[in-house]
C-alpha cells in the first residue's frame, strides 16, 4: 500500500481533481487553501481558468491530470459520467499510477461504485465512494457531510483530505455503502423540501406573514437544515441552482430502484419522486430543487 505523501509537500499528497462544476470548483479550491497541490481537468475552459486563478494547475486531459497524482478525486453528475472518465484508454484506471487512491465523490448508484472498486483493484488502485451532502453552500463553506464506502485503511489515509472539505465524515461500510447512504439522504431532502413547499403555499394562501412563520417553524420540531438553507429561496422565489432538479431526479431514481432491490417500501418517497419528475417534465430541470415550490403553486392554481 503506497504512502499518500506527494513530492510537493512532505505530508500532503498530490491531488488530481476531475469535474469542476457547482460542487467540484469550490471543493477543489478548499483543498488548495488547505495547502494541497491540485491538478484539475474538466471540459469547460472557464472552470479550468478558475482553478488556475485559485492556485491550482489546469490539465489538458484526464491522463495528464492523474499521471503523477497520489489521490484522484472525481465529482461528476451521474454513473455514466463516472464510467466515462474511469474506463478506457484515456480514463483514470489506465493512466493513474499503481497505489493511487481514487475517491469518487459523485452521487451514483451503489452498484457502479462496487464495480469501479473491483476494476480498480485489478490495476492496483484503491477506491473510496464518498458522496456528499450540503449543496453548493456546504461546498463553499467546507461543511459538507461526507458518507464513505470502502476499506478502513484507505478511509484513514483520506481523512485529512475529507476534513478540508467537510465537517461530518463517516465510514459507512464497504464499497457502495456511501452511495446507499447518499440515496437515503436524497430521499429525506426531497421529502423535506416538498413538505416545506406545501407549507409555504398553505401559509401564503392563509394570509400569514411568511417570513415570520418560517422563522418560528424553524425554531421548533419542524426546523431543519433544508428550511434554514432554502428559506430565502422560498421567500424570494430565487431558484438559481445550488442543486438542480435534474440531478435530484436522477437521485430519486437511484433510491427508488435500490429500495425495490432490497424490498423496502417508499410510499412517500415514490410520490415525491413523481413530483420531481413532473417538475422536470415541465421544463424546470435546470432550477434548484427548492423549485418544488413552483409545482405546488401550479397545483394550487397559481400561474408560474
Amino acid at each position: 500500500m503506497s504512502n499518500l505523501a506527494g513530492s510537493s509537500h512532505p505530508t500532503r499528497p498530490a491531488i488530481a481533481w476531475i469535474g469542476l462544476g457547482i460542487m467540484g470548483s469550490p471543493m477543489s479550491e478548499n483543498l488548495i487553501k488547505a495547502g494541497y497541490q491540485v491538478t484539475g481537468f474538466t471540459l469547460e475552459q472557464d472552470k479550468l481558468d478558475r482553478l488556475a486563478a485559485a492556485g491550482g494547475t489546469a490539465a489538458g486531459s484526464i491522463a495528464e491530470a492523474v499521471k503523477d497524482a497520489d489521490v484522484v478525486i472525481t465529482m461528476v453528475p451521474a454513473s455514466p459520467h463516472v464510467e466515462a472518465i474511469s474506463y478506457g484508454p484515456d480514463g483514470i484506471l489506465e493512466n493513474a499510477k499503481a497505489g493511487a487512491l481514487l475517491i469518487d465523490m459523485s452521487s451514483i448508484t451503489p452498484q457502479t461504485s462496487v464495480d469501479l472498486a473491483k476494476a480498480a483493484k485489478d490495476k492496483g488502485i484503491r477506491v473510496l465512494d464518498a458522496p456528499v451532502s450540503g449543496g453548493e453552500a456546504g461546498a463553499v463553506e467546507a461543511v459538507l457531510s461526507i458518507m464513505v464506502g470502502g476499506e478502513q485503511a484507505d478511509f484513514d489515509q483520506a481523512k485529512p483530505i475529507f476534513e478540508a472539505l467537510g465537517k461530518t465524515i463517516v465510514l459507512c461500510g464497504p464499497h457502495g455503502s456511501g452511495q446507499t447512504v447518499k440515496a437515503a439522504n436524497q430521499l429525506i431532502v426531497a421529502v423535506n423540501i416538498q413538505a416545506c413547499a406545501e407549507a409555504v403555499v398553505f401559509l401564503e394562501k392563509s394570509g400569514v406573514d411568511l417570513n415570520a412563520a418560517l422563522d418560528v417553524l424553524n425554531g421548533g420540531l419542524a426546523g431543519s437544515t433544508v428550511l434554514t438553507r432554502k428559506k430565502d429561496n422560498f421567500l424570494n422565489r430565487d431558484f438559481k441552482p445550488g442543486f438542480r432538479i435534474d440531478l435530484h431526479h436522477k437521485d430519486m431514481g437511484i433510491v427508488t430502484d435500490a429500495a425495490r432491490n432490497v424490498g423496502a417500501a417508499l410510499p412517500v418517497g415514490a410520490v415525491v419522486a413523481q413530483l420531481v419528475a413532473s417538475l422536470r417534465a415541465q421544463g424546470d430541470g435546470g432550477l434548484d430543487h427548492s423549485a418544488l415550490l413552483r409545482a405546488v403553486e401550479r397545483l394550487s392554481g397559481a400561474q408560474v
